[in-house]
C-alpha cells in the first residue's frame, strides 16, 4: 500500500524550506513543523481564533501547522503564522491589531524560532 503524501507544490516548498532552515540554524521547531505539515491533510491542525485567544497574551507569536479558522473572538494583538487562513480568521486577527504571516515570513523574522509557540 502506498503512503499518502502531499502534492501541493506550495506545501512541498514550505516543507523543504522548514527542513533546510531547521538544519542550518539548528532549530528543532522548524523540523517539527515540517513533520506536522508532512502529515495527511485530515491530520493537520485546524485551530480556531478563540483558542488562540485563550492560550496567548498580547504580542505573542504563534505558528499553526495547518489552517486557522474564524470561530471565536480575539481580544488582543497576536502575530499568527500558518499555512492557510480562512477569510474570517484573517479579518478577526487584523481587527484585533495582529498580523497574519506565512510560515516562510515567520522563518525570516525569527530564524532560530525563539519566542514562537506552536499550536496544534
Amino acid at each position: 500500500m502506498r503512503r499518502a503524501r502531499a502534492t501541493n507544490p506550495e506545501l512541498l516548498r514550505c516543507i523543504r524550506a522548514l527542513r533546510k532552515r531547521g538544519r542550518s540554524e539548528g532549530a528543532p521547531i522548524w523540523m517539527a513543523l515540517a513533520e506536522h505539515l508532512s502529515k495527511p491533510k485530515h491530520r493537520r491542525a485546524a485551530v480556531n481564533v478563540g483558542r488562540i485567544d485563550r492560550h496567548t497574551r498580547e504580542g505573542d507569536t504563534v505558528v499553526v501547522p495547518g489552517k486557522v479558522l474564524g470561530a471565536g473572538l480575539l481580544g488582543h494583538a497576536v502575530n499568527v503564522a500558518a499555512f492557510a487562513f480562512s477569510e474570517s480568521a484573517r479579518l478577526k486577527i487584523e481587527k484585533a491589531g495582529g498580523r497574519c504571516l506565512t510560515i516562510e515570513e515567520l522563518m525570516e523574522l525569527a530564524p532560530r524560532g525563539t519566542n514562537v509557540r506552536v499550536m496544534r
